[in-house]
């Protein structure tokens, strides 16, 4: 059995993007993107996505962001995907925390992402990140079901929060 310890953090390849599509669609509730659009966030946006891989070189956890262009202060987290195996070690808020330090090594100050209401592994996985950074989150639809969805997917809540520091050693 693997354990999250055993993994290794680094930047995305190019050549995950087929690893990381397949990983997504065995982490429900994830929106499946396509394989292409895997591809360019493991190439084009290997900057502010980190991977998690296995002692065997395995794909085993993944999160995608970006930098909005109109706030290049801030990373969006897209998603997060960890392989059911290792759910419930801490390597979600590992992979965010390498992420976010990362990224604010190179100016980033705040934390964006959106969370369906009921997705309380999302909940708790980003408010545990704000808590280590000493900042608290402010909150508003940005996506509403009935609006943007058709009424086929909940609405995406925006949790923002900053400015933070990281403090180094």
């Amino acid at each position: 059995m693997t354990n999250s310890t055993e993994t290794t953090l680094r930047c995305p390849r190019a050549t995950d993007g087929y690893a990381l599509n397949q990983l997504v669609k065995r982490c429900p509730p994830l929106d499946t993107n396509s394989v292409y659009c895997n591809l360019l966030q493991c190439s084009d946006f290997a900057a502010t996505g980190i991977a998690a891989e296995n002692a065997e070189g395995e794909l085993v956890g993944f999160i995608s962001g970006y930098r909005p262009p109109a706030r290049p202060d801030t990373l969006f987290v897209w998603q997060v995907a960890v392989d059911d195996r290792l759910r419930g070690q801490g390597l979600a808020l590992r992979m965010l925390m390498g992420l976010i330090e990362r990224c604010a090594a190179n100016g980033v100050r705040w934390l964006e992402t959106t969370i369906s209401p009921g997705n309380l592994a999302s909940e708790a996985l980003f408010r545990k990140a704000f808590s280590q950074l000493g900042v608290t989150p402010q909150t508003n639809v940005v996506f509403a079901r009935n609006q943007h969805f058709d009424g086929q997917h909940d609405d995406e809540v925006l949790y923002r929060a900053g400015p933070f520091t990281i403090k180094t050693a």
